[in-house]
Order: structure tokens, then C-alpha cells, then sequence
């Protein structure tokens, strides 16, 4: 089967794009909402924005499947990952995976108060204990693409009395993101999302996870435009009292590359990127090459080749260099054509 773009009216990249893992290709109707945005502001007539942050919270709380109330809308995992780390008691455990992405990681190791435990991915799940407070990973690992064993991961801390963060920051728009089967999942919107940098959601427990809104500031409030002056007299209700203040041209365009995901729907989209991975995979091992295992996903890591990826640039194919990998990504705009790009320029062994 022959693997074309899902999207083509949408994407028009000028390189073979393999990069998303890093940051996605925005779609047209996002350009353009962007555009006539700024163009409204600096004319002195700005459109409605924060209806934009509403609608983009709420897609997202539908590709996340709970509900809106539970999802907070702002612009850095770091942020929201410090959020959960400032909630735990002095002297909590927190297990985390080795290797794993800094803002998933670095916030808990940064409060020299808590006992921070790593261990290998495959073995997160067998190493929660009585008394492990939170287990915090990411979904689908930046570096190489691994995908952690999250229903192994979630039976154990339920098992325990654990707590659960779990970062789709490199999943979220493909893989699916069951956000209502973890106390906390935190995401970035500019890769796999296809939105501009400067968008990230939080989602909580019905009854708000024990978050302590350390930031809050006047989009906090139960009525923000009545909060802003002084202190809040009334906190959101719902997980917004977890917001940032939200940057507004960014999610101008995070609303329209939402509803292109939307549209498409993540397990099209999953079966599409999944297979172009396989492709690739399969074209590796005819190379001699072979990739770190990481079945079903979107993601291919092929250690010892990361040095070419500059190479492979000025070619006009955008890769990305991690821990010695050269890291491929396919996503919704890539083709099998592009997969056939990348295998032509790599080396036998």
C-alpha cells in the first residue's frame, strides 16, 4: 500500500520532514488564523482569543477523553511537572525512568527533599512499593521512541495507593492518550499536535489531584476579569485555576491544528505513521542496521548514526541527533517517498 499525506492541502514542506519529535509542521488554517490575528492586533482590533484558549481546551479534553473541566491550559510540561512536585509531602518517594525526559524528571529531582528513584523503562512497573508516592514517566520516550508499559504501570500504583504523571507530550495526536486512567497527564502541543510552541495542557482528578495553584494569577479565577486586581477572592473550580497566563497568538493557532487532528482522528493518523515507521524498519534491516525496539511506534532511533544527521540536512532531510541516535519521526504529512529519501542516503553495513 502506497502510504501519501494525510493532510496534503494542509502541509507543503519544502524538506522530507522527519522531525517531529522535535517540533511538528504547523497546518495552513493555523498560518493563516495566526496571520489575520496579528493582523487584527496591530490594527487595533483584536479578535476574541481567549475564545480561541476555550475551544483548544476543550478539543483537547476530547482527543484526551475527559472532560473539560479537568483540563488546564498552558505552556511549559516543566510548569506543570513542578506543579505536581511542589504537592508532595517531605520525604516522598517518586520513581521515574531512567533517561527520560528532563521536564519530566527534573523538577522532583530539584526538591532535595524528596526521595527520587530511578529505574530502567521496562522495569517501572515491577518497581513500585508501599510508600512509592508517584510515578512519573513519559508515554513514548523522546530519545528513542520506546513505549512504556503503561497499563503495567497503572495496575501497579493502583496496587500501591500510587499516584500517577504521565507525559504524551510525544504521543498525544497518535497514540492514544487515555488521560482519564492517570491522576495527571501533561503535554506539549507543538509537536504531534501540530500547534505553535507556547501551548501545554494539564489534566487532573476530578477533584483537582491535591494541586496547590502556586502561580495562579488572574485567569485562575472563577470569573478572571473579576480577578484581577488583589488577591483572587474565588479560584476557578474546574483545572483552570491551574492555568497559565495563556499566550494568546499560540493558541489562536493551537485551536485550528486541534480541530485538523480532530478531523483526521488519532488511530487514522496511528496507522498511518506506524506503518511509514515499519517501512522504514524494514528498510534499515535490508541496510544492516538495526534500530532500537520500539514496536508500534511512530518513532525510530538507529544508534551509531547520529553523526550524519547534519549531513543528511543539507541534503534536505530533517532528522534529529539524540544520544548517539539519528531519531526519525513520521507523522501525518510524510510519505512513503520520504521514507525511501532517508533510506537511499543511509549506508549499508
Amino acid at each position: 500500500m502506497e502510504l501519501d499525506s494525510l493532510a496534503p492541502g494542509e502541509f507543503a514542506p519544502q524538506t522530507t520532514y522527519l522531525n517531529t519529535a522535535s517540533t511538528g509542521l504547523l497546518p495552513a488554517r493555523t498560518v493563516a488564523a495566526m496571520g489575520e490575528a496579528v493582523a487584527a492586533s496591530a490594527a487595533g482590533r483584536p479578535t476574541d482569543m481567549f475564545g480561541d484558549v476555550e475551544a483548544a481546551r476543550a478539543t483537547y479534553a476530547r482527543l484526551a477523553g475527559v472532560p473539560v473541566r479537568r483540563v488546564a491550559a498552558g505552556a511549559s510540561v516543566a510548569v506543570y511537572t513542578g506543579l505536581v512536585a511542589a504537592s508532595l509531602p517531605e520525604g516522598a518517594e517518586v520513581l521515574v525512568a531512567e533517561a527520560d525526559f528532563s521536564s519530566v524528571v527534573n523538577p522532583f529531582h530539584l526538591r532535595r527533599d524528596l526521595k527520587v528513584r530511578t529505574v530502567p523503562l521496562d522495569g517501572l512497573a515491577e518497581a513500585v512499593r508501599p510508600g512509592t508516592a508517584l510515578v512519573a514517566v513519559s508515554a513514548v520516550q523522546s530519545a528513542d521512541g520506546r513505549i512504556a508499559d503503561l497499563p503495567a504501570i497503572r495496575a501497579a500504583a493502583r496496587a500501591h495507593g500510587t499516584r500517577t504523571l504521565v507525559d504524551v507530550s510525544q504521543g498525544a495526536g497518535w497514540f492514544p492518550v487515555e488521560a482519564d486512567a492517570y491522576d495527571y497527564t501533561v503535554a506539549v502541543g507543538f509537536k504531534w499536535l501540530t500547534t505553535p510552541r507556547g501551548v501545554a495542557f494539564l489534566t487532573v482528578p476530578d477533584d483537582l489531584g491535591g494541586l496547590h495553584p502556586l502561580f495562579a494569577g488572574w485567569v485562575a479565577g472563577e470569573h478572571p476579569w473579576d480577578s484581577c486586581y488583589g488577591p483572587i477572592q474565588e479560584l476557578a473550580h474546574s483545572a483552570r485555576r491551574f492555568d497559565e497566563s495563556p499566550a494568546l497568538f499560540s493558541y489562536t493557532g493551537a485551536r485550528h491544528s486541534l480541530a485538523l487532528v480532530e478531523e483526521l482522528g488519532a488511530e487514522r493518523i496511528r496507522a498511518h505513521n506506524t506503518a511509514l515507521a515499519d517501512r522504514f524498519r524494514a528498510g534499515l534491516a535490508a541496510l544492516g542496521h538495526e534500530p532500537v525496539a520500539a514496536p508500534g511506534s511512530a518513532i525510530v532511533a538507529v544508534p551509531g548514526l547520529g553523526h550524519r544527521q547534519d549531513e543528511l540536512s543539507r541534503g534536505g532531510i530533517e532528522l534529529s541527533n539524540r544520544a548517539g541516535h539519528l531519531r526519525a519521526a513520521f507523522h501525518l504529512y510524510t510519505s512513503a517517498q520520504d521514507v525511501d529519501r532517508l533510506l537511499d542516503l543511509l549506508p549499508a553495513r
